[in-house]
């Protein structure tokens, strides 16, 4: 999967920037209002991502950044997306690694895909692109949906 790839999956409806939630829950209503209203999802998105995340959480400590890529069940998807959220301040996530452990993410990918061979795929795009901290600087300090866009 290209870089390209992301890109394909974002829409400027879907990426919220200097977003005032505070928890991750909030994160995931935020998306849900416009997935649902624009028809990205249905109504069943909303319980099961928030189910999904606290079953496997999905927060990553990097070496400057935390960032979370929440996702859930192929069948609440109608429309496949990446919705990208940079909060105001970072959202608590529980680590992938050790859901004991907390992160305050300054960057969530919320992963909309229907196909399950498309999640790994996605999953290691996100992954590889995250790595690069140059990457998660011009995603935190774009200014509109475009720069977002043309960042990844």
């Amino acid at each position: 999967m290209e870089k390209d790839t992301l890109r394909g999956f974002l829409h400027e409806d879907l990426i919220f920037l200097q977003s005032p939630v505070k928890k991750s829950t909030d994160v995931f209503e935020e998306v849900n209002a416009i997935a649902l209203e624009k028809g990205y999802v249905n109504d069943k998105f909303l319980t099961k991502i928030v189910e999904r995340e606290s079953t496997f959480p999905t927060g990553l400590q990097l070496e400057q950044y935390a960032v979370a890529i929440p996702h859930t069940d192929a069948d609440t998807i109608e429309q496949e997306f990446v919705s990208v959220v940079v909060p105001k301040e970072g959202v608590e996530f529980s680590r992938m690694d050790d859901p004991a452990e907390k992160v305050s993410a300054n960057l969530v990918f919320v992963l909309g895909l229907n196909q399950p061979h498309k999640q790994l795929e996605m999953l290691q795009t996100l992954m590889a692109f995250i790595q690069d901290t140059e990457n998660i600087e011009k995603l935190l300090s774009a200014k509109n949906a475009k720069e977002v866009i043309e960042a990844c």
